[in-house]
């Protein structure tokens, strides 16, 4: 005999989503997308006062959001900014870990400097993140967790650490999934390929090249003939954080344009 389960029919329990690296550029469209989904957004990102348009557009739309400044690879500002975050708008129930920077550099050139920030962003800085929220989600007995990968991470020979962080991201989104899938938990990571962002524009400033012309060589090798905006990214992550999406864990999601090698 099976069991059959209508999602359809299922209450939705989210609240509130917590979205890092929320100021701009794949992060704000995120947050934006979620507070369309109803949900309470709390935003963070290194600087509170560079959140602010990303709430005020929530709040402008009639939604609910809070901005909190915190460098995610400072394991005290973390445990302060979720708890900020839970006090004011609700126990979270959803994670999206998005920040991150990625400067480019040689291996040869790389300093060890370079490459503990690069890693205590992405790697640690989700980590922390994580750690401090799952509480409230263990004892919700529901929650989603959704992490920004990259395509880098299957080899990126300008970013050896940035490339590095992101495939590390993929095996501790994994990790998740099989230890957290008994509380009701789900763990997904998204690889996005090339997004226009800040990200991207400055790749463009380092090779000399016009932005324009930059996209429009990137469009040129995507199968579907163009480049990612962050609202696609955004649409993938508002479907792997819904109640629908109850049944897929611990996968990576490339958001691409076209297979990814």
């Amino acid at each position: 005999m099976t069991h059959e389960v209508d999602t359809a029919d299922q209450a939705d329990p989210r609240g509130t989503a917590i979205v890092t690296g929320g100021a701009r550029g794949i992060g704000a469209a995120v947050a934006r997308r979620l507070a369309r989904d109803g949900l309470a957004v709390g935003v963070i990102d290194l600087n509170e006062q560079d959140c602010a348009g990303t709430v005020e557009a929530i709040t402008a739309a009639g939604g609910s959001a809070m901005a909190v400044g915190a460098d995610i690879a400072d394991e005290a500002a973390v445990t302060a900014a979720v708890a900020r975050i839970a006090a004011e708008l609700g126990p979270p129930t959803v994670l999206v870990n998005n920040a991150g920077v990625g400067p480019r550099a040689d291996l040869v050139e790389m300093t060890t400097e370079q490459w503990d920030r690069v890693i205590g962003v992405n790697l640690r800085g989700p980590f922390l993140v994580t750690r401090a929220v799952c509480p409230y989600l263990i004892d919700a007995g529901w929650g989603r967790i959704v992490t920004m990968s990259s395509i880098s991470a299957v080899g990126d020979a300008a970013r050896v650490d940035y490339g590095s962080a992101k495939a590390g991201l993929i095996g501790f989104t994994k990790s998740l999934a099989r230890q957290l899938g008994r509380h009701g938990i789900t763990a997904n990571a998204i690889a996005p390929g090339f997004v226009v962002s800040d990200m991207t524009r400055a790749s463009a400033r380092r090779l000399g090249l016009d932005f324009a012309e930059f996209e429009r060589r990137a469009a040129e090798s995507t199968p579907v003939g163009r480049v990612g905006q962050p609202e696609d990214i955004a649409h993938t992550a508002s479907y792997l954080v819904s109640p629908e999406a109850g049944f897929v864990s611990g996968q990576v999601i490339y958001v691409a344009g076209g297979p990814v090698d």
